[in-house]
């Protein structure tokens, strides 16, 4: 009887620790997102979850990062992906369809060092968390607008470049948008971003959908890679109500 108290005391001492190292970058902040964007929902932190990222930001208003959840491919209800440390914190909402892998590449901003999660439902209900870490000299969400001190910005908004690729069984989306994003940090210039964005079949169907936040950096870039050779249509909306279209 003596050892078991032992083995017992033992093992509630080791219990702690194993809690607090759950985190992988161990972020204060946790709970507070865990409550204010997932509900308090069950999760796990799960390195199926690979979120791709720069240690470094060396341009704090583009930050490359790379969400790729296919290891629970056919099982994803949506990704959610934001910086804990950022002053406008979440990034994006990605549903990805049947045809559409659970993989988004996006360029961000961010305005100090902070953790960055993705996390991504599946359909059990259970929340899979992915987290990387980026350092950064900071200011990326603050800095003034490079678009808008570009000449003729104006007539080039909603433009969209890219194309799309064979990537193995898949075709690649590889897209850049022309649109400043304002996030409504800089003086004198209120918000002004694309907010919505929805990639259909030549029907007109969605094959996934994609919210975005002021977090996402100007001149946005998406990747994305879905499978078929048909045509697919990348419909983008802005909060000024302005509507994009483009045809790959």
């Amino acid at each position: 009887m003596h050892r078991r108290k032992l083995l017992l005391l033992g093992l509630l001492g080791c219990a702690a620790p194993l809690r607090a190292a759950q985190d992988p970058v161990e972020s204060v902040m946790w709970d507070y997102f865990h409550q204010r964007l997932l509900g308090g929902q069950p999760y796990v932190h799960d390195p199926k979850v690979v979120l791709e990222a720069p240690p470094f930001a060396e341009d704090s208003r583009q930050v490359p990062i790379q969400v790729d959840a296919r290891a629970y491919a056919g099982q994803v209800v949506k990704i959610m992906a934001w910086a804990e440390l950022n002053p406008i914190p979440r990034i994006f909402i990605f549903q990805p369809g049947e045809r559409v892998a659970p993989m988004l590449a996006i360029r961000i901003r961010i305005e100090q060092a902070t953790p960055i999660r993705a996390a991504v439902l599946t359909r059990d209900g259970l929340w899979h968390i992915g987290s990387i870490r980026i350092d950064a000299a900071g200011g990326g969400c603050t800095a003034p607008s490079v678009v808008r001190a570009q000449a003729g910005w104006e007539d080039r908004l909603g433009q969209v470049h890219g194309g799309r690729f064979p990537h193995g069984e898949t075709s690649r989306l590889r897209l850049r948008i022309d649109h400043p994003m304002d996030n409504g940090l800089v003086g004198g210039i209120p918000e002004f971003f694309l907010n919505q964005a929805e990639l259909r079949d030549a029907s007109g169907k969605a094959l996934a959908t994609l919210e975005l936040f002021p977090a996402v950096s100007e001149n946005p870039t998406i990747s994305l890679d879905v499978q078929g050779r048909e045509e697919a249509r990348l419909w983008l909306r802005d909060n000024n109500g302005n509507e994009f279209e483009a045809s790959f």
